[in-house]
């Protein structure tokens, strides 16, 4: 059996007519209808939520009831359908499509333009099953919202509204103005449009024709800001039964390679391969408490899956182009207290965030004045995609890591470009990075390092203490997806290795080497020098000072132990460089670097 990709659209209809690829969600929709009637769903963007939407549209709609056994015969539902489905006429709205410029007067222009628009398509769908004309006022989409209620209550139906992307101008209003907030109070406080509009919602809900309200968006925050107008919401994005509404499971990515691989005539080893770039790269998210299987974001997934069937090989890139712009998300984090704090400790393994709980109720002033134990910043990160909840310590706490690679390089993409945006440390820069690639010489990179990172650094106060300032100057200029899976604090049997640097399994015929590199370092108080003495010394002075010699040696011990393990795992394709590295306080670099078990190569 053929298998075929629509990537980017979510439409339901033209997904299941056209034969393309779905991962059936179909079985969830019984225990929707119980959660309640008006049911807030949170995800990352670019999570599925909108293709959520289209199934539930054409699950519901009075006007496709003829086509229920085509579009939901074979899946999980239409075995056992539920007795409401085709009951409802159906209305969405979907906010990521209200322009979020100017001032609040064209904001909300833009809504109420949205809204007349959503009811004229309305108008347009059910025109011979209404049985009055509806109102419409030009400068105000609510008196056609209240008209077309009004119109359905006249029938044996209900409705039921979708909103999509409840909260996509109003977080874009909020991100763009980091440090003044009022547009965005003059949107969801008072009388803004906003909180006014969900209020309409909510009042239209009291026995007056709208039965049902699925809302989906990306954070709590909009939400708890206009929580006085709208406090009728039930929030499942949390519950353990909805973990997977939207996201790949693992077995449903492996069948699509499966699949792909029958068409390409593909070994089992290439999709075994196809099946470990996937997971490092997509996989990670978990949402809420429970302890289930990880979920691949599906629109990364099905790009990869799309290329990877297109030109039986992987992508070259592997960050889908149109979730580059999340990196916007990092940025805006950082410009909130203790952002940057959390940013930084959310690259370190060995030092993660903690929280107490995933806060689901707290809006833009709680962020702005949060404290630095508060669980509302973490939280946003962890609803953003940005962060993923990665286990418990023994203190029942939430532990927090970078679900993927793919996040992991827009964390580091944002450093880069706050500490080398000059295009001439950039080019230094990538020269330094791909002689090491080829050569595994460090010398140029910790030349480049010393003479200008750690002066940027120094300059704009972005230190971070002890052994995590040299590994992330080196994963900061070193990271590249394109031709290598980079981990930090790989684990390796029963040890972490600093960083690993292992050829992406489709770029083993270029001139390229695996690297380990593991860190440490000293600060001068330790080595009771000072600034002036450390730069005057040449490097093997340096090396041969018994602190920097006793580290330089306990790091090739761990390095030994782990290439056994590396090499036991990777076997003869293994090309290994191993390289251990003392920064000596933000001053100099020493290191020493193995090839194949001889020393020797690039010490220094």
């Amino acid at each position: 059996m053929t298998i075929k990709f629509l990537y980017g659209i979510a439409d339901y209809h033209k997904l299941i007519t056209g034969g393309y690829f779905y991962a059936d969600r179909t079985g969830h929709v019984a225990t929707l209808e119980d959660a309640g009637d008006q049911l807030l769903f949170l995800r990352p963007r670019r999570f599925g939520k909108s293709l959520v939407l289209s199934m539930l549209e054409n699950y519901y709609d009075v006007a496709r009831a003829e086509d229920f056994e085509a579009l939901f015969g074979h899946l999980n539902i239409g075995k056992n359908p539920t007795p409401r489905h085709n009951q409802y006429f159906v209305m969405r709205w979907d906010f990521s499509m209200v322009a979020s410029h100017g001032d609040i007067k064209a904001i909300e222009s833009a809504l109420h333009d949205h809204i007349n628009a959503c009811m004229r398509s309305f108008v347009s769908r059910y025109r011979e099953r209404l049985p009055q004309a509806v109102e419409f006022k030009a400068d105000n989409g609510l008196v056609a919202f209240r008209s077309a209620v009004d119109a359905v209550a006249r029938t044996p139906y209900k409705l039921y509204l979708l909103i999509d992307e409840y909260d996509n101008f109003a977080n874009e209003v909020m991100a763009a103005q980091m440090k003044g907030q009022d547009r965005y109070a003059e949107l969801v406080h008072g009388e803004g449009i906003l909180k006014t509009v969900f209020k309409n919602v909510k009042g239209l809900s009291a026995g007056q024709g709208l039965d049902k309200v699925f809302i989906t968006g990306v954070s709590p925050v909009v939400m708890s800001d206009i929580s006085s107008g709208y406090n009728v919401v039930k929030d499942i994005s949390l519950r353990q039964e909805y973990h997977d509404l939207c996201g790949f499971h693992e077995s449903e990515v492996a069948d699509a390679l499966e699949k792909i691989g029958a068409q390409c005539r593909l070994a089992e080893n290439d999709l075994t391969e196809a099946l470990f770039m996937m997971r490092t790269f997509y996989n990670g998210y978990r949402f809420g408490y429970g302890d289930g299987p990880l979920l691949y974001n599906p629109t990364l997934a099905l790009y990869f899956l799309d290329e990877y069937l297109r030109d039986c090989a992987y992508p070259r890139k592997i960050l889908d182009s149109n979730l580059a712009m999340d990196r916007n998300r990092i940025e805006y984090i950082a410009s909130l207290p203790h952002g940057n704090e959390l940013i930084t400790k959310a690259l370190d393994p060995t030092d993660p965030p903690l929280i107490g709980e995933l806060a689901d109720r707290f809006g833009v002033k709680d962020m702005l004045t949060a404290t630095k134990d508060q669980p509302f910043l973490g939280s946003l990160m962890v609803y953003l995609g940005i962060l993923t909840i990665t286990g418990q310590d023994d203190m029942d706490r939430l532990i927090l890591g970078i679900p993927n690679l793919v996040i992991r390089r827009l964390y580091v993409e944002r450093i880069r470009d706050a500490i080398l945006p000059e295009y001439e440390d950039r080019e230094v820069s990538r020269r330094a990075t791909y002689h090491f690639y080829a050569s595994g010489d460090v010398a140029p990179l910790c030349d480049f390092i010393e003479s200008r990172y750690w002066k940027v650094l120094d300059n704009r106060d972005y230190r971070w203490a002890d052994e995590l300032a040299v590994k992330m100057a080196f994963l900061v200029v070193l990271f590249s997806d394109t031709h290598y899976i980079m981990d930090s604090e790989t684990a390796i049997d029963k040890g972490y290795a600093d960083l690993s640097m292992i050829i992406r399994p489709d770029k083993r015929q270029f001139k390229l080497l695996d690297h380990l590199l593991e860190f440490k370092y000293l600060s001068l108080k330790d080595l009771k020098l000072t600034s002036e003495a450390i730069r005057a010394m040449d490097r093997e002075e340096i090396k041969a000072l018994p602190l920097v010699r006793g580290e330089l040696d306990t790091a090739n011990t761990q390095l030994a132990r782990y290439r056994t393990d590396l090499e036991a795992a990777y076997g003869g394709k293994l090309r290994l460089h191993t390289h251990a590295v003392v920064g000596v306080g933000f001053e100099r670099l020493v290191w020493e670097s193995e090839t194949g078990g001889l020393p020797g190569l690039g010490e220094s």
